[in-house]
């Protein structure tokens, strides 16, 4: 019988995401460089010599080892996390990966190797509702498919803040990433007196999903299989934005309206979110926006949900870039 995997969270994760394997990839590029036909042979030759050699903790290792230390929780019902490591290694270079993996004690038993092509167009295959990569074009193909949550992690924080033991932390953006980017598109475009204004009007109309939105309801049900009361619940959940009065109560009420619980809201009007996830210390932090981002993830873990390609806020981030 296939594996039901309705109520089960699944996580897609790239090697790169999940280990440090930055020795290799500068193997193949400096090779590439000098010798572009040579270049996938010297990583070849690099994997297999140091197939034995664990690999080091990537950006993403400490959240899939929480989630899946969460499986001791596991009543009949099946899984409650399963985590896939989706590769653009080969299989014969992917060893190395399966091996630190073993010698980790992660309990991942289902992998994807695709030798250089897109791990992206197998995620529906794994059922994935949260994918986590480095590499851009494949987050981007994946928020653009709207198949699942995707975010491209920056790289390991030097030195994040430890994390209660037993606990998975996670903490998001609001606009653009819980929530669709209308809302956010009116403070480009008109300010913030007519997007105060505006939510303020709108409080009682819940906002459209965006990306993370499925993901958010997918933990939400995850805290439902658990047997703790959600107030005492493993899984905790922080939203971290810059809105604040009176744009706040459409934000609790739209979660309201999601039948989702948040452990945690802080609404920042502007002021640095740096502070509060170091005192909140998260496994991941998931926002769409550099600003904050580049100084987030020097402390915590954390990793940039693209726009939708289609979206007046790719636009607007291009032009800033140019600018």
């Amino acid at each position: 019988m296939p594996l039901d995997l309705i109520n089960t969270l699944v996580i897609g994760i790239s090697a790169t995401a999940l280990y440090d394997m930055a020795e290799s990839d500068k193997i193949f590029r400096e090779t590439r460089k000098s010798d572009p036909d040579t270049a996938i042979e010297a990583y070849r030759d690099f994997m297999l010599e140091h197939e034995n050699t664990p690999l080091d903790p990537g950006t993403g290792w400490h959240l899939v080892k929480a989630l899946l230390d969460l499986n001791q929780y596991q009543r009949d019902d099946g899984p409650l996390v399963e985590v896939v490591v989706m590769s653009r290694n080969s299989p014969d270079t992917g060893l190395r990966i399966l091996n630190t993996i073993r010698y980790d004690k992660l309990n991942m038993t289902r992998s994807a190797f695709t030798a250089g092509e897109s791990v992206a167009d197998y995620l529906d295959a794994f059922e994935v509702d949260l994918f986590l990569t480095t590499n851009v074009e494949d987050a981007q193909q994946v928020i653009d498919s709207k198949l699942c949550a995707a975010a491209i992690l920056k790289e390991p924080p030097a030195d994040a803040p430890e994390i209660p033991e037993g606990q998975v932390r996670i903490a998001f953006d609001g606009d653009a990433v819980l929530f669709s980017d209308e809302s956010e598109l009116v403070y480009k475009t008109q300010g913030m007196a007519e997007f105060h204004a505006q939510e303020d009007a709108k409080q009682d109309i819940p906002m459209e999903e965006g990306p993370y939105a499925s993901f958010l309801k997918k933990l939400s049900k995850l805290q439902d299989r658990l047997p703790i009361r959600v107030e005492y619940s493993p899984v905790r959940i922080a939203l971290v934005t810059a809105r604040n009065s009176p744009s706040e109560m459409r934000v609790i009420k739209t979660l309201r309206h999601w039948g989702v619980y948040v452990d945690e809201a802080f609404f920042l009007g502007g002021v640095e979110k740096t502070k509060v996830l170091k005192a909140f210390r998260p496994h991941i932090f998931f926002d769409d926006q550099d600003v904050h981002l580049n100084s987030a993830a020097n402390l915590v873990p954390s990793g940039k949900v693209p726009y939708l390609s289609t979206s007046a806020l790719a636009e607007s981030n291009k032009l800033e870039k140019v600018e």
